[in-house]
């Protein structure tokens, strides 16, 4: 069974760091883009940044400059390293892979279950 399981949310001030840490489980024979996504209350979730097996990587404009995707192909693990964090920022933080899973012939996209990030101001 394939699992994202995310970690490093919490509260914390405006202008402050979290690092954001997504690890995944189960039998996995190979990952390809793995990224992050947010959703704040009352809004629709959206893309925050994406990294490529080989390291390209993307950004929502309002993110640029202040979070860092980054991954560990070893650890089957992506984070995201948040700086200089605005209240605008707070939201649900989803962990998102596409992976094969052992024994399967194409890729499947996976979702972790979230961690709250909280900015106050």
């Amino acid at each position: 069974q394939v699992q994202l399981v995310e970690s490093g949310g919490g509260l914390v001030q405006a202008g402050g760091s979290l690092r954001l840490s997504c690890a995944t489980s189960g039998s996995i024979s190979s990952i390809g883009t793995m990224g992050w996504y947010r959703q704040a209350p009352g809004k629709q979730r959206e893309l925050v940044a994406t990294i490529t097996s080989g390291g390209s990587t993307n950004y929502k404009d309002s993110v640029k400059g202040r979070f860092t995707i980054s991954r560990d192909n070893a650890k089957n693990t992506v984070y995201l390293q948040m700086n200089s964090l605005k209240p605008e920022d707070t939201a649900v933080y989803y962990c998102n892979a596409n992976l094969r899973p052992a024994a399967y012939l194409w890729y499947v996209e996976y979702w972790g279950k979230g961690t709250l990030v909280t900015v106050s101001s």
